[in-house]
């Protein structure tokens, strides 16, 4: 009991979860989930935003709304993407800190447990990195491709800009502004922290091959979408530098 005790290192914590058509993995995530946040805090809640899904994703959260009363399901009558999906799930969110990752089961919020033991002092955010990619090899190719420009691009400093699995004290998240509605939000979001001084501690996390389902950002036009919306980031933010204007 005493070690429980220790373990349980944060006042309050929301989990989010944007979700497009992950009928057949969010009950699971939610489920481990709900196992992770006990052992680190006693006051957490589970934010799931469904994206306008057209399979059964909305069906079985309404099925497990029932068993897990810190559940809260909000929906976009329509697909809006996967920044918007973020961007409310963090507009949402209501406890000290936020944990969010994709609702596809690629990681394991059981996980969560080694962000949180990576908080010392001189830390803000907590950023996980794959031990290994486990996907096709036209994704690795895509996404090491993806991962090596936008670093170079836009000067990131963490070792993956593309890991989804991140801890962030929900006061950064209110200085920041963010507008991506795309996946490029992940690129906004750490180049943002990144120039407003905070520091990272990065810890290895496992990446899982989909069970369920196909991936939102592999698909042709998402891809141009993405493109367009990196060359408006870097206007914005290494060009016009305007984030930094507005500290």
């Amino acid at each position: 009991m005493k070690r429980e005790k220790e373990s349980r290192q944060l006042p309050s914590i929301s989990a989010v979860f944007p979700a497009y058509n992950d009928g057949g993995t969010i009950a699971s995530m939610v489920a481990a989930a709900w196992i992770a946040l006990n052992q680190v805090t006693d006051d957490y809640e589970i934010i799931v935003v469904n994206d306008g899904s057209s399979d059964y994703t909305a069906t079985m959260l309404n099925e497990i709304s029932v068993r897990y009363p810190e559940l809260r399901v909000i929906t976009h009558p329509s697909n809006q993407g996967y920044g918007a999906a973020l961007r409310t799930g963090f507009s949402a969110a209501s406890k000290d800190w936020v944990f969010y990752t994709d609702g596809d089961s690629q990681y394991n919020p059981l996980e969560l447990v080694n962000l949180v033991r990576a908080l010392r002092e001189g830390v803000d955010v907590v950023n996980g990195y794959k031990l290994t990619r486990n996907d096709s090899w036209m994704r690795i190719v895509i996404g090491r491709a993806y991962h090596y420009f936008v670093k170079f691009l836009f000067g990131i400093r963490i070792r993956d800009v593309d890991c989804d699995f991140r801890l962030i004290p929900r006061h950064i998240l209110e200085e920041i502004e963010l507008k991506s509605v795309s996946g490029a939000i992940c690129l906004e979001l750490v180049k943002k922290i990144e120039d407003a001084g905070y520091v990272f501690a990065e810890v290895p996390v496992n990446h899982y091959s989909r069970k369920y389902g196909v991936s939102q950002f592999f698909v042709p036009w998402r891809i141009v979408r993405t493109l367009r919306q990196l060359a408006g980031l870097y206007w914005m933010l290494v060009i016009q530098k305007e984030h930094l204007r507005n500290q």
